[in-house]
């Protein structure tokens, strides 16, 4: 700002000159007392000038309409949305979510520094603000194989960028508990460079939590319980209620919202599919669920706006205020949520339920991004796993719409001194192959409960390092998949009886789709119409529990390119149990 706007926002506050916009006939939400105020509201130069009786060169008469401050996501992987940020704008703009604090770790752990330049440099000059927290974690531990390693050095100069507001969720808890030098050079280089600072503080406990708020740690977005959020919020964290496409912790956590603690949570989505996002909503989704879960609507709105707002430091966002950049939202119905139009800067860019703003013109992906998977050959024997008849194997048991896992230990039958998948039993082999450098890493198990009769599922999409994940009822199907993964270089497919039935190309670090989101969500529609012919019949998203089955930051078994993974021991185990 100069002294000229700073002049003419004076002016617009005082009445001497119109405003370039004043909303009339309005409903406001005041976020800051929980109540309702009629008044009009002034915009000059995209920012809040008053709240009272205006008049202005435009009018947008909100007819009656509740006026709410935009949503605000607090994290989100915007790479989990399978489309760019551009793509993932025109969706989340017309939920009415027009700031999102990401992390860009899932293409940090592909493709390093050159994917974090990349989505900086996509993002800007979208109506959507898009902050950014830098990865902490790449690789995200020492238990897999990522496609590249961010030091604190590599991350010092993102730090100049403006819309760089610190670092992300650090997830290496031992590494934190451990003072590891290259971990606690990323903390104080944040601090120093006065950022917030993300936790991912899954299962730790309240003495956990004190080694982390010890270390400047502000947030944690993984609980699941409301004993647990209790907890973080008793040490000063703020927690951030979670409910995304895998991740849904919303209703146990909302009981732990009270009008005395209200002010230390907020909303995330994390990692949200874009079927989702277009069908069910963004942050807006939270907020619906929350009224309905009982929370007052105000109340709601308050954690998905200023909440957020303040958290993260963006003292021009999250409230109708003077002083605040204009963005809001018109609500025909304030407990349905029903979003009418959304306004960023006081300009118009979606309108009921779709994105009416500006197309921003955006450059093409570097050339290595474009080629993310590098698999040597790979023939059935690599996927071979040596057991006995009566053998007893650790089993990862997938629990429906969760991150976390449950270590099963089993008696199974052998086919010719190898594991064979169970239909009856409802367990399948799973092969997570490191796809960055050609080490010829291949990690085996075995899962029960992804519900698949026939065929194969595979994706490069396998938080957090993004090796390729394939999961089947026989070898050949399985490598079929890993094959056609290869071919388009990255991305989502499903096969069945040596023919491939549906794809979703992901060529983007094998991340991300380079095609129009209305495009993607087709293909995406259709994949999952496709389910059905393998034999699947959940209530949940196989491709996404898939992807998570990989994560071993993550309770209580998971699956690397170098084997199972205890994370209750944070140590390798074999498939066969002791």
């Amino acid at each position: 700002m100069n002294q000229d706007q700073l002049k003419k926002r004076i002016d617009v506050s005082t009445k001497r000159i119109p405003a370039d916009v004043v909303v009339k006939n309005g409903k406001i939400i005041d976020v800051f007392n929980l109540e309702i105020l009629e008044a009009d509201i002034a915009i000059v130069d995209g920012y809040i000038a008053g709240i009272g009786e205006y008049e202005g060169h435009e009018t947008v008469d909100a007819a009656g309409k509740y006026v709410s401050p935009a949503f605000i996501d607090g994290h989100v992987h915007i790479e989990s949305s399978m489309v760019t940020p551009a793509e993932f704008s025109k969706v989340l703009l017309a939920h009415g979510v027009t700031t999102v604090i990401t992390d860009p770790h899932e293409i940090g752990n592909v493709s390093g520094a050159t994917g974090i330049s990349f989505m900086l440099d996509q993002s800007e000059g979208l109506p959507l603000d898009v902050r950014v927290m830098l990865p902490s974690s790449v690789p995200a531990t020492p238990f897999e194989n990522a496609g590249a390693t961010l030091k604190a050095a590599d991350l010092e100069p993102f730090y100049k960028h403006p819309r760089v507001l610190g670092l992300a969720e650090v997830m290496d808890f031992p590494a934190v508990f451990k003072g590891d030098k290259d971990m606690l050079s990323k903390i104080v280089s944040a601090a120093n460079n006065k950022g917030r600072i993300d936790g991912h503080a899954a299962g730790l406990d309240a003495n956990g939590i004190n080694v982390y708020r010890s270390s400047l740690i502000t947030t944690d977005h993984e609980c699941t319980t409301a004993e647990e959020a209790l907890d973080r919020i008793r040490r000063g964290m703020y927690v951030l209620i979670r409910e995304g496409s895998v991740a849904k912790n919303l209703k146990a956590l909302i009981k732990a919202v009270t009008p005395n603690n209200a002010r230390r949570f907020l909303f995330c989505t994390d990692d949200k599919h874009l079927d989702d996002l277009v069908d069910e909503g963004s942050v807006d989704h939270n907020v619906r669920l929350a009224i309905k879960e009982g929370l007052s609507p105000f109340q709601a709105i308050q954690l998905a706006t200023l909440n957020a707002a303040e958290c993260y430091g963006l003292d021009e966002k999250g409230a109708i205020s003077p002083g605040c950049i204009a963005d809001f939202i018109l609500l025909d119905e304030l407990e349905a949520v029903s979003i009418s139009e959304v306004f960023v800067g006081g300009k118009s860019v979606a309108k009921d339920g779709a994105f009416t703003g500006e197309e921003v013109n955006t450059e093409k992906p570097p050339a290595p991004l474009m080629q993310s998977v590098n698999l040597p050959e790979i023939r059935s024997e690599k996927l071979t796993i040596p057991i006995s008849d009566g053998d007893s194997i650790h089993v990862i048991e997938v629990i429906p719409n969760q991150l976390v896992t449950k270590k099963k230990v089993l008696r199974v039958k052998a086919e010719n001194r190898v594991f064979t998948p169970s239909i009856p039993d409802d367990l399948l082999k799973m092969a997570v192959i490191e796809r960055h450098k050609q080490t010829g890493n291949i990690g085996l198990g075995v899962v029960k409960g992804l519900l698949i009769k026939n065929g194969a599922i595979a994706s490069t999409v396998a938080h957090d390092s993004h090796n390729l994940v394939v999961a089947g009822t026989n070898d050949e199907d399985m490598l079929l998949a890993i094959d056609t993964i290869q071919k388009m270089q990255g991305g989502y497919v499903i096969v069945k009886d040596g023919k491939v039935l549906a794809t979703v190309p992901l060529p983007i670090s094998g991340l991300m789709s380079d095609q129009p989101f209305k495009k993607v969500n087709e293909e995406i529609i259709y994949l999952k119409a496709k389910l059905k012919e393998i034999g699947f019949t959940g209530d949940f998203d196989p491709f996404l529990t898939l992807s998570f089955l990989t994560l071993p930051v993550i309770p209580e078994i998971k699956l690397t390119d170098l084997g199972l993974f205890d994370f209750k021991t944070f140590q390798h185990i074999s498939v066969k149990a002791e």
